[in-house]
């Protein structure tokens, strides 16, 4: 055994240092996904307030949120709003779906209880053609 170690022994310390490395490299990888992920929360977390902030800034947004609201005669300013809202959730979607983000528990119960308001509905039923198929059927999944 001593004489093997002694001709090997820099073959035996290359392999302990590549397996060593390839350890590392996994680990770092691992943790970088982490905080990616986490990152991805913040900056998605930050466009959902500043969406959400436009109701406060300019109160006749809030009609959107009215159950009682006449659908006919939505405002440019409402529609827009309402685009954004779709916008960002298939951005939250695609990321979810690629592992880059946290998966939210509570998503569909949110995208059912938003589009069901008559606002959101109309604005979703004219634009869903518009959007990727998948996330389609997925809000469309959300609100059965």
């Amino acid at each position: 055994m001593a004489s093997w170690f002694s001709e090997h022994w820099f073959d035996l310390l290359q392999s302990v240092g590549i397996i060593g490395s390839f350890m590392l490299a996994a680990y770092t990888t691992w943790k970088d996904t982490k905080a990616r992920r986490v990152g991805n929360s913040i900056a998605i977390n930050n466009q959902y307030r500043s969406i959400w902030k436009d109701i406060y800034e300019h109160p006749q947004l809030a009609r959107v949120l009215d159950v009682e609201a006449d659908a006919k005669d939505i405002s440019v300013g409402e529609e827009l709003f309402v685009t954004t809202i779709i916008a960002h959730l298939s951005t939250v979607f695609r990321a979810m779906k690629q592992g880059e983000f946290v998966k939210l528990e509570g998503l569909q119960n949110d995208v059912r209880e938003f589009f069901a308001l008559p606002i959101p509905k109309a604005v979703w039923t004219k634009t869903k053609l518009l959007q990727n198929q998948d996330f389609a059927a997925f809000i469309e999944s959300s609100l059965k």
